[in-house]
């Protein structure tokens, strides 16, 4: 039998993260795991560094013609983040 303060496993880690402040640390972590699925695999292998500070996403790519394609998808890349993070977490795409 439930209580009237009970809260489901998820409602409960969220509220740990928000009260730690360590939500949006987590959601950057969760953004760098899923690359490969956010920009496909051919891209991420090719992908050297990538970090998030500041909403900015900096990355670093070994291929020149990777970057130029990552430059030209730019939006939709941001747009892909802040759409899994279900929030604004990267604003801007810098490139090493």
């Amino acid at each position: 039998m439930r209580k009237a303060n009970d809260k489901s496993l998820k409602d409960a880690i969220e509220q740990m993260l928000n009260v730690y402040k360590i939500k949006r640390k987590f959601d950057e972590t969760s953004i760098i795991a899923h690359w490969p699925e956010l920009v496909g695999k051919p891209v991420a292998n090719r992908t050297k560094e990538l970090f998030i500070h500041d909403k900015k996403l900096f990355l670093r790519v070994e291929s020149s013609v990777i970057k130029n394609e990552l430059m030209m998808m730019r939006t939709q890349i941001i747009d892909k983040i802040n759409d899994e993070a279900k929030g604004t977490l990267v604003e801007e795409i810098i490139f090493l």
